[in-house]
């Protein structure tokens, strides 16, 4: 996906999650190894209400591979424990 697109999937509407998203895109994506890039990808293609409960520790993601990329958001973004 390129730059542009991924912005504007990051990009969700609730502020919330613009908060959490947006800076994570500008400061870590590209960081990222290609297969967490993926994951990040896949994580955008879920519900808003499933991204800010995950995003805020209220609940894990049941796919490990959805958790993992979350994990990442979660110790990037001054959202850990």
């Amino acid at each position: 996906m390129d730059r542009n697109r991924l912005f504007w999937a990051s990009r969700r509407g609730m502020l919330e999650l613009d908060l959490v998203l947006l800076p994570f895109l500008d400061n870590v994506y590209n960081t990222l190894a290609p297969a967490d890039q993926r994951r990040y990808i896949q994580l955008l293609e879920e519900q808003d209400q499933d991204l800010f409960a995950w995003c805020l520790r209220r609940e894990d993601p049941t796919d490990p591979e959805l958790l993992r990329i979350v994990q990442i958001i979660r110790d990037n973004t001054g959202l850990q424990k």
